[in-house]
């Protein structure tokens, strides 16, 4: 669901070190043979062939439509898509676009990371005002509500981002899943078919 990592971008041969304890569980939970499907957000959308080929993770840089417990779901991190400030919005658009991306990735992986842990903060929605926390998150829900209206061909909605945990069913069955952020009182969900479950790790 994205924002695993505070700033991951993929160079051609360097991993990030403050990262590397992160990489080495997920490298060994791929070794007992779990698989892993990574989505990325506002934080970490820029991995690609380390991920998927050194790794072997199914790694979407964006949105991405997936099999998940039975259903047809519809998983994105949530950002860029109801953001309740143009600021947002812009940088939403700045970190996308192919032109950044190009310039960054000739930068010096030293420079490159000191620059991310500079704008760190602006990558994330870091407001503490209850009112608008309240309005994104009635913002992502309308989202995705209306995506499963455009989308009968969807049962569920996955989306993180506003770190609200929420499990939203339509009275045909298909819903909408928050399930906030595992560093919020361990924050996790669990899919089996018409069964979808908030729960926090202990």
């Amino acid at each position: 669901m994205g924002d695993l990592f505070d700033f991951w971008f993929e160079y051609a041969s360097v991993i990030p070190r403050k990262h590397f304890a992160t990489v080495a569980k997920l490298q060994e939970v791929r070794a007992r043979g779990i698989p892993i499907t990574f989505v990325g957000g506002n934080h970490d959308r820029w991995g690609g062939s380390f991920f998927r080929q050194d790794l072997g993770i199914d790694f979407f840089g964006g949105e991405a439509d997936l099999d998940l417990g039975g259903r047809r779901a519809f998983v994105a991190h949530g950002d860029g898509l109801t953001e309740q400030h143009w600021t947002g919005a812009l940088m939403h658009r700045f970190t996308r676009h192919p032109a950044t991306i190009a310039v960054f990735r000739v930068l010096h992986p030293t420079v490159g990371f000191w620059i991310a842990d500079l704008f760190s903060r602006h990558l994330a929605d870091s407001t503490k005002d209850r009112a608008v926390l309240d309005r994104a998150a009635t913002a992502q829900r309308k989202w995705a509500a209306d995506l499963l209206a455009r989308r009968p061909d969807l049962s569920l909605v996955i989306m993180a981002h506003t770190h609200r945990p929420v499990v939203e069913t339509l009275p045909d069955g298909r819903a909408y899943l928050n399930p906030g952020a595992f560093l919020d009182s361990g924050r996790y969900a669990v899919i089996e078919g018409p069964r979808i479950e908030l729960k926090t790790f202990v």
